[in-house]
């Protein structure tokens, strides 16, 4: 029998690497063969959710343990794979991934554990939509009334992947009596809870963007993953990687756009579909090579924050108290960069390749970073720069 990424058999962990990341280059070619097709179609990723699952890789892309999960580079190179292919489904196991992290950043690593286990064991699809403080201006859309045993969540939030086929959705709510800010998950078919997925997005269409409506939902306490603290000098140190964890896994889903527009635009112009055909304009080849520079240069700034966001998840408990600004300083920095080289790519391709299908990349490219102007990171990054601020890092990605 095959060994598959979930699988439990005694491996080095350089074996379980290998193995997975040549389950994601298999499931990013599977992928990549209708992905226009799925595109234009639009549907909630019910097909795509079963493909994962097929390859084990919701399994595989969970904090890593014994014999089970990986680690902190893999998953992103994993998530870049895949999104390189279908960047909607990268976007998605990105998601999945930083939110199977969710007990460790808002719990602890042994309450964790046995959630973790049981993620592995049911092939759980994880999705979520966890505010940062700073967000926290208006009264809360979704609110936590104490019963005897546990809770009871009301509320809307809107979720931008998998929410009509996610295991679990992630979501934090403020307690009405306390008024603390608990993180919570919310297993699919919670009674009292409806979803409405978005319709006609201009990009990431297979995502399965919505939102989830909840009507009293019962949250006992075994949902309850832990505290969000009210602000990121407040908490502890690893509970602040949590936001730049997800803005960094999606630093790789760009960069995966990026690599999928230039490989596809390179690959047509090779076979005759481009407006002027290499060999015979020296211009085409200076146009590539500007490109090509621009995706290694975001490339290396993502991978250098990877590195360090790395050794940090390794740390967990010995993180010490100065380090997640400096941290999310440099993962503002690296989506920066890259929302820059995913939206000049994306649309320099379109001049270069003249085919139906392509523009999807610009579409992706625009709804991953609409969100998140460039102008308030760099503001952030240089109050950081200057003053060492915690306030400064935590505004950098809102």
């Amino acid at each position: 029998m095959p060994t598959t990424p979930g699988s439990t058999g005694v491996r080095s962990a350089d074996e379980r690497r290998r193995t997975l990341l040549r389950t994601a280059r298999d499931v990013a070619d599977d992928l990549a063969a209708d992905a226009i097709a799925r595109d234009q179609a639009g549907e909630p990723p019910v097909d795509e959710a079963d493909r994962l699952r097929e390859a084990g890789l919701p399994a595989a892309l969970t904090p890593p343990g014994p014999e089970r999960g990986t680690d902190w580079r893999t998953g992103c190179a994993v998530v870049r794979k895949v999104a390189a292919a279908d960047s909607a489904v990268g976007d998605l196991l990105a998601r999945h991934y930083v939110h199977t992290w969710s007990g460790r950043f808002y719990g602890g690593h042994h309450e964790a554990a046995a959630l973790e286990e049981e993620s592995v064991r049911e092939q759980w699809l994880w999705t979520g939509a966890v505010a940062a403080p700073a967000d926290d201006t208006d009264a809360p859309d979704l609110a936590l009334r104490p019963r005897d045993t546990g809770y009871v969540l009301s509320g809307r939030r809107f979720v931008e992947t998998a929410v009509a086929v996610a295991d679990q959705i992630v979501v934090d709510a403020v307690c009405a009596v306390t008024g603390d800010v608990l993180l919570v998950r919310i297993p699919a078919g919670a009674r009292g809870m409806t979803v409405e997925p978005a319709r006609d997005r201009l990009g990431q269409r297979v995502g399965g963007a919505g939102e989830i409506v909840l009507d009293r939902v019962t949250v006992p306490p075994g949902q309850v993953l832990g505290r969000r603290p009210d602000d990121e000098e407040a908490g502890a140190p690893f509970t602040a990687l949590a936001e730049p964890a997800l803005r960094l896994a999606l630093c790789h889903v760009g960069l995966g756009i990026v690599e999928g527009a230039l490989t596809e635009a390179r690959d047509l112009s090779r076979g005759g579909h481009a407006y002027r055909l290499p060999g015979a304009d020296p211009d085409l080849f200076l146009t590539y090579g500007e490109l090509a520079s621009a995706a290694q240069t975001a490339t290396a700034v993502v991978d250098r924050a990877t590195e360090v966001m790395a050794q940090a998840l390794d740390a967990a408990a010995q993180l010490h108290a100065e380090e997640p600004a400096g941290i999310a300083a440099l993962v503002a920095t690296a989506e920066t960069v890259t929302s820059r080289a995913a939206l000049h790519v994306t649309t320099r391709v379109l001049e270069l390749a003249d085919t139906p299908g392509l523009d999807r990349f610009w579409r992706n490219a625009r709804v991953l970073t609409a969100h998140h102007p460039a102008a308030h990171r760099l503001r952030s990054i240089g109050e950081h720069y200057l003053n060492g601020s915690h306030r400064a890092v935590a505004a950098a990605f809102h």
